[in-house]
């Protein structure tokens, strides 16, 4: 059984959403669970997470009607305004819903620093003490930010998207590989597996330089804290559903079978609270 730990469902708004661009012609559209539901028998996914792709309030309730009307959606990942005053009041309020997971910030976005400013230190914070994990997205060369939020928050659930999102099109990644390594110290911390499709060449899948990323985050997070995604439909950029999880298949069919239960299923259900 799988569950895919970062998906994401939108009704397509060209304003909303301008950062898929006209070149990305592929995933301008409306993506909803009825057009990821062939692949749930044909890849064995049993479910997801729901992954915020818009920071509005709207977006988390958006996720949380899909996953209430479609059970194979196990939990969401919302977005939340950490800087809110009335933040600790809204996190209370979604209390009720369990299937609220977490939150979200499209950090690789803003610039460096950004999630190490007071404000958004101190909302973040707010989230362990109500049980709510948060996902970090960055690029690779702000990772040096995830490793000294990790520091000032040692106890908050954290994961990171997409392996830091490596630049394998330069492969310039000596920088990121000592980020990760600090980063992967703190035992609160997991990593995605997911996203990589899109991070090199989009017309050639770089197996090798795919592996080469896996092997590193793998020695450093180690079996138990890694989990499994896709980042579907994004990942549509770069190649297909069923051509991801086949190569992550292929990498990991070096452990395991228990391991590699834990790596598809146990670990999101453990770090999600499934």
């Amino acid at each position: 059984m799988i569950i895919d730990s970062h998906m994401h469902f939108w009704k397509f708004d060209p304003i909303r959403d301008a950062w898929i661009t006209n070149e990305m012609t592929a995933i301008r559209r409306d993506f909803l669970p009825e057009d990821f539901s062939f692949y749930l028998n044909e890849n064995q996914v049993e479910g997801c997470i729901a992954v915020q792709a818009d920071q509005s309030d709207e977006e988390t309730f958006f996720l949380l009607n899909l996953a209430k009307e479609n059970p194979f959606i196990k939990g969401i990942v919302g977005w939340i305004d950490l800087t809110s005053e009335k933040l600790e009041e809204s996190l209370q309020n979604y209390q009720p819903e369990k299937l609220i997971k977490g939150f979200r910030h499209i950090a690789e976005g803003e610039e460096m620093g950004f999630l190490l400013q007071e404000n958004i230190l101190n909302g973040i914070s707010k989230l362990h003490q109500f049980n709510y994990t948060f996902d970090i997205l960055l690029r690779q060369h702000q990772l040096s930010d995830a490793v000294k939020l990790s520091e000032k928050l040692p106890d908050q659930p954290f994961i990171l998207d997409h392996c830091g999102k490596p630049d394998l099109q330069t492969n310039d990644l000596k920088d990121r590989k000592s980020n990760i390594s600090e980063l992967a110290k703190n035992p609160n911390v997991y990593c995605k597996i997911s996203g990589l499709l899109t991070q090199g060449n989009l017309n050639n899948i770089d197996e090798k330089s795919i592996f080469e990323t896996l092997d590193f985050v793998f020695s450093q997070f180690g079996i138990r804290r890694l989990v499994f995604g896709s980042d579907w439909p994004v990942m549509l950029l770069g190649g297909n559903y069923k051509m991801w999880l086949e190569l992550v298949s292929k990498y990991v069919n070096q452990f395991s079978k228990e391991e590699q239960e834990l790596f598809f299923f146990g670990n999101a259900v453990k770090f999600y609270n499934l």
